[in-house]
């Protein structure tokens, strides 16, 4: 067979498959003009009615030793009451399940993750976060220490880490490297200064308890 047979036949192949294109695709626009559409994946999606709004409820609590009186959604979590309501943006979100403890707060003088926790929960309690740590001149030995030995690198998980290392010196579990790094397990660090942040605590630990 020439070449040019063979170049025919495939000229006549290409020519009837864009034939057939074509005329689907007219066929298509035809029912459109007479109503007909066809289906698409947004009109099979049942769109979900909008969440009510529930009333506000007031709720009051201690924050860094400062009376804090709101008016809160119900179903505001203590995180985001602390950045979004007072404006306290120390405390940080992270998963905000749970699992990080980037979140983490202490709840009269225990730690917390906050993203777990219903701002009405902690309504009469006292709350203290990463800026009520230290005094008004001078900064927590534990944040001191953080700084001493490099216990951090992007610095997102550092308050959250801090707020967990300060509860796990008073909860006593400062025995061991080992005791550390268990009790300081929530809280993760993706950057991995965990060599600085066990150092950190070793060296605050004395001076908190002295």
């Amino acid at each position: 067979m020439s070449k040019n047979r063979k170049r025919s036949k495939r000229t006549r192949r290409w020519l009837l498959t864009r034939r057939a294109v074509l005329a689907s695709g007219s066929a298509a626009w035809a029912l459109t003009g007479f109503g007909f559409r066809m289906p698409t994946l947004a009109q099979e999606i049942s769109v979900a009615a909008p969440t009510e709004f529930l009333p506000r409820v007031p709720v009051s609590f201690e924050v860094n030793g400062v009376m804090q009186d709101l008016e809160l959604d119900p179903r505001t979590s203590l995180l985001d009451a602390l950045r979004e309501t007072i404006g306290l943006s120390g405390t940080k979100k992270g998963c905000d399940h749970g699992q990080c403890g980037t979140c983490t707060v202490h709840i009269d003088g225990r730690r917390v993750a906050s993203c777990l926790t219903m701002a009405a929960q902690v309504a009469d309690h006292k709350v203290i976060t990463i800026e009520g740590l230290g005094d008004d001149d001078t900064i927590h030995p534990m944040q001191q220490a953080f700084i001493d030995h490099d216990a951090l690198q992007c610095g997102y998980c550092t308050p959250g880490q801090i707020m967990a290392a300060v509860a796990c010196v008073r909860e006593g579990h400062t025995n061991s490297e080992a005791q550390i790094r268990e009790y300081m397990s929530g809280n993760l660090c993706r950057c991995g200064a965990y060599p600085g942040i066990v150092a950190a605590i070793q060296d605050a630990a004395p001076k908190m308890e002295g």
